[in-house]
């Protein structure tokens, strides 16, 4: 996926949320706007969204001083998505597929995302996560994903947001953690997950987690840690959280698990899920194997 025309509003209300949490004077934040959207209008567009973002949040970290802008923001996911978790574990076990509504509270913790949207209550998290344990059955494909997991010899599952990485933990225990790595950030990049926020979430107590090595909102391969880019090509499934995760891998030849929110009009058109959705996508490029299932 290269960046689009629709992709770059995204990008300045991306700017101007960052800089509204890092930058308490109006003045400078509007001086530094300015500068990040010079640069942005005089950058190459002919690269993906994920090398598009990368850069134009390191152009707000190295303007601002500040190497996290969403640290506050991420504590907070965090606290609520922890707060949250023995009410959800409880209402999967009450259900008469719990694995199935696992994956349902994987997929609704997609909305805990800086990147799309602006203004999300803690109500809405509340809300939809809530109603994820009641929502459509998805036995077929979340058995595909269980099978897949327990054939695979090596898992990699990549991390999304903070906030979200605590509610995965409820997918996580119930796949082969002994065969899997989660993968992080290598950095602070928006409000996307690193290991200080795998940490929080509890996961090293129960499954091994590395980090990329890269500043970019998704995962780039060549940006990688030559540790991670060999975890990358030893494991022979992933499972990707995330928009972010998907413009940047969507044309790998490994077998992936895409799940996600589609809030963004270009992965939508490229992945083919109504916006709005949640989604399974399963890519297979060995064997040239693309399946959706979608939520509605």
């Amino acid at each position: 996926m290269n960046t689009a025309l629709d992709c770059i509003p995204c990008f300045v209300r991306q700017a101007a949320e960052a800089l509204r949490l890092s930058v308490a004077d109006e003045s400078r934040r509007a001086d530094i706007m300015r500068n990040v959207l010079s640069e942005l209008v005089g950058s190459d567009w002919n690269v993906s969204p994920t090398v598009a973002a990368q850069r134009l949040h390191r152009s707000i970290r190295k303007a601002t001083g500040d190497p996290d802008p969403y640290r506050a923001y991420k504590e907070r996911m965090n606290r609520l998505a922890l707060e949250l978790l023995p009410c959800l574990q409880r209402e999967a076990r009450l259900e008469e597929q719990p694995k199935t509504a696992l994956v349902r509270i994987a997929l609704a913790a997609n909305l805990i995302d800086a990147g799309p949207r602006t203004g999300l209550s803690e109500m809405d998290i509340r809300t939809a996560l809530c109603r994820a344990c009641r929502g459509e059955c998805l036995m077929d494909s979340a058995g595909d994903l269980f099978l897949a997991a327990e054939q695979a010899r090596h898992i990699l599952f990549l991390a999304d947001n903070a906030g979200e990485i605590v509610l995965d933990r409820v997918l996580i225990e119930v796949l082969p953690v002994a065969r899997m790595v989660v993968g992080v950030r290598g950095s602070p990049v928006s409000d996307d997950a690193t290991v200080t926020d795998a940490e929080m979430a509890g996961l090293p107590n129960i499954v091994s987690v590395i980090p990329n090595g890269s500043d970019a909102p998704g995962t780039l391969i060549e940006d990688c840690s030559g540790d991670f880019r060999r975890t990358f090509e030893e494991s022979d499934l992933i499972i990707a959280k995330g928009q972010g995760n998907y413009a940047s891998l969507n044309a790998t030849s490994k077998h992936v698990f895409f799940l996600m929110q589609v809030t963004c009009s270009h992965v939508a058109a490229d992945s083919g899920v109504p916006l709005g959705s949640l989604a399974i996508c399963e890519r297979n490029g060995t064997a040239a194997k693309q399946r959706n299932v979608v939520l509605q």
